[in-house]
């Protein structure tokens, strides 16, 4: 075998690993299993390991396959809850991003939204007029030109649902975190956008809602 075909499927290979132990242990962190995938394949060296976006893309292959309609009504779950949270802080022209607008995530990874703010506390102080119980920690993003930048992160659960709410400054709206998948400016979807890929959803199978 050609040593690119050779290195593409080693890289294949490790791919269907690291998907496989991202639904499977429902991780997040792309290179947690990435690390784990080479240490059960033995692929050590790195040229051969496959990029953010294979393992995505054999993430949502497996997805499809093994688990197609409790993945569908999954991802319909937290799409909705995406919509009502992001109706409820629309003034911070919420946009959804992540596993849960890729198709890509399972419920225990919930969702995750920007919201651009000029100060992180009038967020705060929205969360307690709603009376919603958060927790809040710091996460570092990339941007283009290789610029990192910490930001604030309120997290609470929309019933079993978790919700992040990552709050960036309003000027991001232009210039937003980079995609960890596809490397590029993360634009995510607005509220019509949430919308439209609901009401695009394939209906459930009729055994579903027997």
């Amino acid at each position: 075998m050609p040593a690119r075909d050779r290195a593409n499927a080693l890289r294949q290979q490790m791919a269907y690993e690291a998907a496989r132990i991202i639904v499977e242990q429902e991780l997040s962190d792309f290179e947690r299993a990435r690390r784990k995938a080479a240490e059960r394949t033995g692929i050590l060296d790195r040229r051969n390991w496959p990029s953010n976006e294979l393992i995505h893309e054999a993430v949502l292959a497996q997805r499809r396959l093994f688990s197609a309609q409790t993945h569908r009504d999954d991802l319909e779950r937290m799409r909705r809850g995406a919509l009502e949270a992001m109706r409820t802080f629309v003034r911070y022209s919420p946009r959804l991003v992540g596993n849960a607008l890729s198709g890509a995530g399972g419920i225990e990874q919930g969702v995750q939204i920007l919201l651009f703010a000029e100060r992180p506390e009038d967020v705060v102080l929205d969360l307690i007029d709603q009376r919603i119980p958060w927790q809040d920690r710091e996460r570092s993003f990339r941007y283009s030109g290789g610029d990192r930048r910490t930001h604030p992160v309120l997290g609470f659960l929309a019933g079993d649902l978790p919700v992040e709410l990552v709050v960036l400054p309003t000027g991001a709206l232009r210039n937003p975190p980079l995609d960890p998948v596809s490397e590029r400016p993360d634009r995510g979807a607005d509220i019509e956008q949430v919308e439209r890929l609901i009401e695009d959803e394939p209906p459930r199978a009729a055994w579903a809602s027997a």
